[in-house]
């Protein structure tokens, strides 16, 4: 990993002491700290008895480097994740040690097309499908191609293609990183005056071992549009996504999404919203069933913690597989010179029938309303580069959400966070 560091020591180098004529157009060299504390007590599930709050403060660190020229582009982002005291003081090695998030290279054709190649992150629209998932410490990259298209400036139009391996080898290996094997889409975005309209069309493969221990790929299907409008105060956005063809498990998919949100800034400093979302889902009675279709919608890459809840109960790590979700919101925001408040209340409910298997081995029904999340932050920028932030967020759990989740509903759940992210800009020529 030492070779990672002297490797970007050099392009630095090379990049501050070299002119004009050399390097072309754009260079940024930038860099990232980003110290988080948490109080978790019930965070991602409802808190058990006899347990106690987890207390613990995680940092990101990165060094960015960019390159552009009328010819290529180059981007490389190197990143280190630790939490604090997962290693000794007088430590040889780190616990995940240094890595590289982003590294790629953007070949560009004319000023219409380009490919870009290597390891990216991949985002579109509002990040539901294809996200960087920014706020985990490690957030997500991809291994991709990309055949980038821009027939007018109100156009846009990618092609993406990935194949992954385990590894160099002679012969066909079985893939067995808990990952997709191979995913291809194209994605388009359109600007018509107000209007902002996307399509995406998704093909993702995953490996799937047999009873007779072969491995194949099963591909899904991810199809659908979203819809935005803004006109001065007010915004709109839309969207419906299907999904078929088959799941990891190789069972039968059929899963629908569907989204809509309006804002409108009441005053210069404050904006009132209503959400709702609804993810279909599988009965607790057909999860268990070898027969069923999974009706369950994925979210596959997407930014999933912004959406339902910052505690993460749903689609961060887990409940793919699950009852579904409908979401009804109200995202209320305070915004005034550099500082920013957000409350987001959350009345969230299965879209499939929660049930609990009993001892008989009959199913007991239960209410399908999961319970309220309130959420709520508060950020000040204490100048460009250096940000300041916090928040808390309680869910009000129901007895429905202790069958999904396990845990013991009538505990308190409860999440706060403190993080102060410095972004400095070490130099920048164009």
């Amino acid at each position: 990993m030492k070779k990672i560091v002297y490797l970007f020591v050099v392009v630095f180098s090379l990049f501050f002491f070299c002119g004009e004529n050399t390097f072309g157009q754009s260079v940024i060299l930038s860099g990232e700290v980003r110290p988080r504390y948490e109080f978790r007590h019930g965070y991602k599930t409802i808190m058990p008895d006899g347990e106690k709050a987890a207390n613990f403060i995680s940092q990101r660190t990165r060094l960015n480097a960019f390159y552009g020229s009328k010819f290529f582009k180059f981007g490389l982002v190197l990143q280190d994740v630790r939490v604090w005291g997962d290693v000794t003081q007088l430590n040889k090695s780190d616990l995940n040690g240094l890595s590289i998030h982003q590294a790629w290279g953007e070949v560009i054709f004319n000023k219409k097309l380009s490919v870009k190649l290597g390891r990216q992150e991949i985002s579109y629209d509002d990040q539901r499908i294809f996200g960087n998932v920014g706020w985990t410490q490690q957030a997500r990259s991809h291994d991709a191609a990309i055949i980038k298209y821009r027939p007018v400036k109100s156009m846009k139009i990618d092609v993406g293609i990935a194949y992954n391996a385990n590894g160099e080898s002679l012969y066909k290996t079985d893939y067995t990183v808990n990952n997709y094997r191979t995913f291809q889409y194209i994605w388009y975005h359109g600007t018509f005056n107000k209007f902002g309209l996307s399509f995406l069309m998704l093909n993702n493969g995953m490996p799937h071992t047999n009873s007779e221990n072969i491995q194949k790929v099963v591909y899904s299907q991810t199809i659908g549009s979203r819809l935005t409008f803004k006109n001065n105060a007010l915004k709109f956005a839309a969207a419906f996504y299907y999904q078929g063809g088959k799941n990891r498990l190789n069972n039968a998919l059929s899963a629908t999404y569907f989204s809509a949100a309006i804002s409108y800034n009441i005053t210069k400093v404050f904006t009132a919203g209503v959400s709702g979302e609804y993810l279909s889902g599988t009965s607790s009675v057909d999860q268990v069933s070898k027969e069923a279709a999974d009706h369950s919608f994925k979210p596959l890459y997407g930014t999933n913690h912004k959406f339902n809840g910052w505690m993460d109960y749903f689609y961060v790590g887990s409940y793919m597989f699950g009852n579904g979700l409908t979401d009804f919101s109200v995202p209320l925001t305070v915004k005034a010179n550099k500082l920013t408040f957000k409350l987001v209340p959350h009345f969230l409910l299965a879209s499939a029938k929660v049930s609990e298997k009993q001892k008989d081995n009959s199913w007991k029904d239960y209410n399908n309303y999961l319970g309220t999340e309130f959420d709520l932050s508060a950020s000040y920028n204490l100048s460009k580069a250096v940000k300041i932030s916090a928040g808390y967020s309680q869910m009000l759990a129901t007895e429905s959400l202790q069958v999904i989740k396990s845990g013991n509903y009538k505990n308190s759940n409860n999440w706060g966070w403190l993080m102060i992210t410095f972004k400095p800009v070490f130099f920048s020529k164009k």
